[in-house]
């Protein structure tokens, strides 16, 4: 029995006690007062549910820190003037959301993503920053040519990186997936089931 459910039950139990026992109460209505006693104890002693905060503090803090980081790079788009590195910048917004959402619905997954919150968001972010001012100068020289088409060049392969690690994060979720489904489907052979079967009957039942 639950913690909560054995302190709920003492209390319904006194509850119950007190009136039929001590104060001589009917029966019926002492045990309607005991119900209602364990109900509310139940509803005030329920658990609460642990979030990120608070079971993995350090983790948290990570997270938070980099949506702020993908706060800015959002933030960093309009000022940008080449197109295409604004559509790779709002590609790799996207993907750096995914990774945070599903870092934080599986905080199991963060050693798999070590080297993105340590060091690639950071240069990111130090990256685009830089771009924008060599940008913003206007200058004529070929030192600043070449490092604005660089950064393209680089600013594509992070996009490419980040939604490689985004993948990964998945791979072994996909790869358990695809052997349940082997196993699921080998059940059905085994009844005299054909899953190809299942998909012409489902098929057959969306034409009625």
């Amino acid at each position: 029995m639950k913690n909560k459910e054995i302190f709920s039950a003492a209390i319904g139990g006194a509850f119950f006690a007190i009136p039929y026992l001590a104060l001589s109460a009917p029966l019926l209505p002492s045990l309607v007062i005991g119900a209602a006693a364990f109900g509310a104890g139940q509803l005030v002693l329920g658990e609460n549910k642990l979030t990120l905060k608070d079971t993995n503090r350090n983790l948290y803090e990570t997270l938070e820190y980099s949506k702020r980081q993908n706060k800015h790079i959002l933030e960093m788009i309009p000022n940008i003037e080449d197109e295409s590195i604004k559509k790779e910048l709002n590609e790799i917004h996207d993907s750096v959301s995914k990774i945070i959402n599903t870092i934080s619905k599986n905080p199991e997954k963060v050693k798999q993503a070590n080297n993105f919150f340590d060091y690639y968001l950071p240069i990111t972010i130090k990256l685009i920053d830089r771009y924008d001012e060599i940008e913003n100068q206007k200058l004529s020289s070929s030192e600043s040519a070449k490092f604005l088409k660089s950064t393209n060049k680089m600013v594509s392969e992070i996009n490419s990186a980040y939604r490689k690690i985004l993948s990964e994060l998945y791979r072994k979720d996909i790869l358990d997936m695809d052997v349940e489904m082997k196993v699921f489907d080998s059940l059905l052979k085994a009844d005299g089931i054909d899953s190809s079967d299942l998909k012409v009957k489902k098929e057959e039942e969306h034409e009625k």
